[in-house]
Formats: structure tokens, C-alpha cells, sequence
């Protein structure tokens, strides 16, 4: 039977609007409500919905889902639907005019109204600040909000604001809480994390952040998303290189290399200069995994620009890529001084035959590593297989290593072992535990 005291929680859109669902389900749950995150079936009497505001795509899906709990609330079997996240935040008016069967609107950043609005104050005291959504082991650590970039086609600076650092030791306080949680990992996470510390210590301090976050005892794993490669703090690589524990990954949005396209999306960057940059993050900490994110179908993107950014993949080898098809978005620059002048269709055959060129080098680079000794964490068990990952695999976007679990034995859950990659196919590796002796072999 239903409880009135139930709120499911449901987060559309990226690991940092995760976060602030965490954030709410801590209060929500301080505040005696028994709360649920992304169930399969929404049976709490109250819904709130994070939504995602970055493209199209995201933003459909977001709707849809509000649309999805309004006829909940119709059929009589939800009470309260409250909306929260970026897509109110942008589009709070014209969403409020067209769906009312929402009781609540809220922004990216006002939740303590939403819990005001149920009849509780929010507690900044509260420890920890976060009801995890994830698996024990590994949570997902945003540094800052926003983003002073203002590339092109972004609306995230719209949404969210200029760049707001948090302080160093509110943020290695938080890690250490969680660290007392059992959490061995973590995804650190940002808008913009190479811009970190400009705006409250006038200097890149993400550097000394994760070289004191690196040093407190329990962290296992810490893995950096969401550089950009213009004004890039190389110092972050000494110290990548100087700790065990700070994964040989980085995550770093390219978008293009063709230069007209470059300098129409203001990415403040050259080809020549791309390409330098990543032989010299190869050379500083070499079998350094990069990911990365291209967009095909800019406004003004020719045969010849795209040619190009097929050429720029070949050679780079990126051991992990994401490509989307540009979608114009209001209110940015290049909505409002471009043509959206590629049809739909050729900007999807230009995306797929990118990502069937990034399927290739993946089983290329997957190949590569059978035989070789891996560190994993076991995520999960699923079926017959136990699944982990290695330091170059970040949860729910990369690569997974399956082991068989009729032959690996009894493994568990959110503990490192080091395996023997059997075999791989175009994206995830098979592997079995080895002893120290096969180690040494």
C-alpha cells in the first residue's frame, strides 16, 4: 500500500543535475519522507522531477516525463508533482501556461522553496548532504556551477551563470564524509573543472585540489570530466602523474578541429593548436586515456570541414568518444546570428559514419589490452557475469570488463582486484582474477 509520505525523485540529464537530486533526497529524507530515486514503476504520492535543459533531445525527454506524472496526477494516483532542474529554469513561464497539472516550479538552484512548499526548512547542517544514488563505492563530485565559456551553441552559461567555485575545504570536507560512507571513487565533475578556483582565489586551483584530495586516506580512484583544452592548467598532469589513485583519464570536449568551425562555435582554439595539445598530453603522462565529445553539423560545417574532423579522429585514437548532432538552442550566439543551414539528414549520416570510424579504433584499442593485467572495481553483479571497471572506464559512459562468475569465484561488490584480460569485443573486455604468481608472470 502506498505510503503519504512516499516522494520518488526522478533525474533526467547529466551526472550533475544527480547531484542535486542527491542533495534534495538528503533533505527530503531529514524531513521524514521515505524517498525513492528513478523507480521503475513511480508509485510515491508526490513526484519531483530534475529536468535537463541542453538539447533538444534531453529537453523532449524531460517533458515527456512531466507529461507522464501529469496523467499520473489525473488518474488519482499522484498527489503532488513538483518540477525542478535546468528546463524550468530556462522556460519557467511557458511551461507553467502549458502544463498545469505541475503544483510547483522551481529553478536550478531554489529546492529549499520546494521544501519550504511541503512545510520543512532546509538544513544546511545536515550530514551527510547527500542521499548517494549510486552504488556504494563511487559517487560523483561537482566542484562548481556554471560556466564563463559562452561557446556558440551553449545554453548551459544561460542556465546556469557565471562560474561559481566551491571552496577547497568544503569540498575535501564532503569527500571525507563520504569516504566515511564507504565511497572509494570518485567522478569529479564540472561544467568547466580545468576553470576551477578563478573565481574565488583569482588563480586555476584545480591542481591543489585534487593533489589534497588525492593524499586523504580511502580515496582509491579519483577520475576528472569536463576539461577544455583552452588555458589548460598542465600542472593538473604532474599531479595526475605523482598519484597512484588519480586515474591516467580525462575527459575533454573538443567538438571540432576544422578552424572556420572552431571559430564560429568560439572554442577559442586552433587546429594546430588541438592537435598539440593532445600529442602533449600523450607525451606528458603516456597510456593517458582521453575522452572526448564532437558535434557534427554546425551551421556552415562543409563536406571539406567534416572531412577533416574524420582525419583529426583517425589520428588521434581517442580510447573514448561521444558525438551529437548540433541542435539550435535559444538565446545562444549561434542561434541567433546563424543558419541552421545542414538538413537533419546529412548531419545524422555525418554522425554515424563517425561514430562507426570511433567503433573501429575502440575494438582497436579494446584489443590491445588482452593479455595485459588490469586493476577493476566490481560494479555489480548481472546475470553470470560480475561487471567492473578499470581506471579508464567511468560508470554509465565507458567501457566495462565482464568476468564470469562461475570462474572468478565469489568477488564483491566495490572491491579492487586485478584480472587478466581474456578477450574484448568492441567496447567491453573479459577477463578473469589472477593470483600474485600469474601477476608476476
Amino acid at each position: 500500500m502506498r505510503k503519504s509520505s512516499s516522494i520518488d525523485v526522478l533525474t533526467m540529464g547529466c551526472s550533475k543535475n544527480l547531484v542535486d537530486s542527491e542533495r534534495l533526497m538528503a533533505q527530503l529524507r531529514n524531513a521524514g519522507y521515505r524517498v525513492s530515486h528513478d523507480p521503475e514503476v513511480a508509485e510515491g504520492d508526490i513526484c519531483v522531477v530534475n529536468t535537463c535543459g541542453f538539447i533538444g533531445d534531453a529537453k523532449e525527454e524531460s517533458i515527456n516525463m512531466i507529461l507522464q506524472q501529469g496523467q499520473r496526477k489525473a488518474d488519482g494516483s499522484l498527489r503532488k508533482l513538483y518540477v525542478m532542474g535546468c528546463l524550468s529554469q530556462r522556460y519557467l513561464e511557458e511551461l507553467q501556461a502549458e502544463i498545469p497539472e505541475v503544483d510547483g516550479w522551481y529553478g536550478k538552484f531554489d529546492w529549499p522553496r520546494l521544501l519550504e512548499d511541503l512545510g520543512h526548512a532546509w538544513d544546511d547542517r545536515l550530514t551527510p548532504g547527500r542521499q548517494l544514488t549510486t552504488p556504494a563505492h563511487y559517487a560523483y563530485l561537482k566542484i562548481s556551477e556554471g560556466c564563463d565559456r559562452h561557446c556558440a551553441y551553449c545554453a548551459i552559461p544561460i542556465i546556469t551563470g557565471r562560474h561559481q567555485s566551491r571552496p577547497i575545504d568544503e569540498i575535501l570536507e564532503e569527500v571525507k564524509q563520504l569516504v566515511a560512507l564507504g565511497v572509494c571513487e570518485f567522478q569529479v565533475i564540472a561544467q568547466e573543472l580545468t576553470y576551477y578556483g578563478v573565481d574565488l582565489y583569482h588563480r586555476r586551483a584545480i591542481a591543489e585540489l585534487i593533489d589534497r584530495m588525492a593524499d586523504i586516506e580511502g580515496v582509491e580512484w579519483i577520475r576528472l570530466h569536463y576539461a577544455y583544452p583552452t588555458d589548460f592548467p598542465w600542472e593538473l598532469l604532474e599531479v595526475m602523474k605523482a598519484h597512484p589513485n588519480v586515474c591516467r583519464y580525462l575527459d575533454v570536449a573538443l567538438q571540432h578541429i576544422a578552424d572556420p568551425v572552431l571559430k564560429a562555435m568560439h572554442r577559442h582554439i586552433t587546429k594546430a593548436e588541438t592537435y598539440a595539445f593532445i600529442e602533449r598530453l600523450r607525451r606528458e603522462v603516456p597510456g593517458i586515456c582521453l575522452r572526448t565529445t564532437l558535434m557534427v553539423g554546425f551551421p556552415g560545417e562543409t563536406d571539406e570541414a567534416f572531412e577533416e574532423l574524420l582525419e583529426f579522429t583517425r589520428w588521434a585514437r581517442f580510447e573514448r568518444m561521444g558525438a551529437f548532432a548540433y541542435s539550435e538552442e535559444d538565446g545562444t550566439y549561434a542561434a541567433d546570428h546563424y543558419t541552421d543551414d545542414i538538413a537533419d539528414e546529412v548531419k545524422q549520416a555525418r554522425l554515424s559514419k563517425l561514430m562507426r570510424l570511433q567503433q573501429r579504433i575502440s575494438a582497436e584499442v579494446q584489443e590491445a589490452k588482452v593479455g595485459t593485467v588490469q586493476r577493476v572495481v566490481i560494479d555489480r553483479r548481472e546475470g553470470e557475469y560480475f561487471v567492473g571497471r578499470t581506471q579508464y572506464d567511468s560508470p554509465e559512459v565507458d567501457p566495462e570488463v565482464l568476468l564470469r562468475a562461475e570462474e572468478a569465484g565469489a568477488l564483491q561488490t566495490g572491491r579492487f582486484y586485478d584480472v587478466r584480460i581474456l578477450s574484448a569485443d568492441d567496447f567491453d573486455l573479459y577477463a578473469l582474477p589472477v593470483s600474485s604468481q600469474d601477476k608476476e608472470r
